[in-house]
């Protein structure tokens, strides 16, 4: 944070996070973000919660996540080997739902087995076409041979998909069996919105409160506290849900 001062120039100020502020603040936004992820909802079907909270009784509403969202209308493919034209066959089902046949660009996020699957598949696809050497491997100056290749896109008809792996994939859906979304993240061309969302009441998506005990929030500080116990509580919480406009523009492919 810096601020002008005197003849305006800049006077830098640190500001430095406790350790156990800033893993709680780290835990609080990784169980949002796998809650916006793959939240069912809990809601029945004559609107009501089926959680409340055990001590005031006050409902806990919760809204369907990405994931059950884009279920619901995605295309879907089971495969027992990935080969190109498994995502071909992807890349063509989504181009049908896109507003233009070429120039799209869509996100594959995948588990830790698919990518692994991923990069197999396109390194022995690259070796039937005879690419040249120079794209394998690299002599250093040191005489040290580089072998191997990342792939991290793969195009057909003017058209490209993007890898992504993301572990949080692996944990809920296993290692065992690929598992992978791509979604088209096309802004929608009239507004100009993105395509995912997330929604709030207003100032309320992270509010953080301090609980002080016997001695204040320093151990050591005299007045007003909360608790006759020795301790003091340091409380994030928010509300959040997310939106996906399009979920039929996604497709999903599954390891049999």
């Amino acid at each position: 944070v810096a601020e002008g001062k005197g003849n305006g120039g800049l006077t830098e100020t640190l500001y430095k996070m406790n350790k156990k502020e800033k893993d709680l603040l780290e835990n609080f936004l990784y169980v949002r973000n796998n809650g916006l992820l793959f939240n069912k909802t809990n809601v029945d079907k004559n609107g009501k919660p089926t959680i409340v909270d055990p001590d005031s009784g006050r409902p806990i509403y919760i809204g369907d996540g990405l994931i059950p969202q884009v279920e619901r209308f995605a295309s879907k493919y089971v495969f027992t080997k990935l080969t190109v034209d498994v995502f071909n066959t992807a890349l063509n089902a989504l181009v049908e739902k896109a507003a233009q046949p070429t120039g799209n660009k869509f996100v594959f996020i995948c588990n830790e087995r698919m990518w692994n699957l991923v990069q197999g598949t396109l390194g022995e696809y690259l070796s039937r076409w005879k690419v040249n050497n120079t794209f394998m491997w690299s002599q250093a100056a040191n005489d040290y041979v580089d072998v191997g290749a990342t792939f991290v896109s793969y195009e057909f008809a003017g058209n490209v998909i993007s890898f992504k792996v993301d572990r949080t994939f692996s944990r809920e859906y296993g290692s065992d069996k690929a598992y992978s979304l791509m979604l088209d993240l096309t802004a929608d061309k009239s507004t100009g919105e993105a395509p995912i969302q997330m929604f709030t009441l207003k100032g309320g998506d992270f509010i953080t409160n301090k609980f002080p005990g016997v001695g204040g929030l320093d151990g050591l500080t005299s007045g007003v506290v909360s608790s006759a116990t020795a301790a003091s509580k340091l409380i994030n919480w928010g509300y959040s849900g997310i939106g996906v406009f399009s979920p039929y523009r996604s497709f999903i492919l599954k390891e049999a």
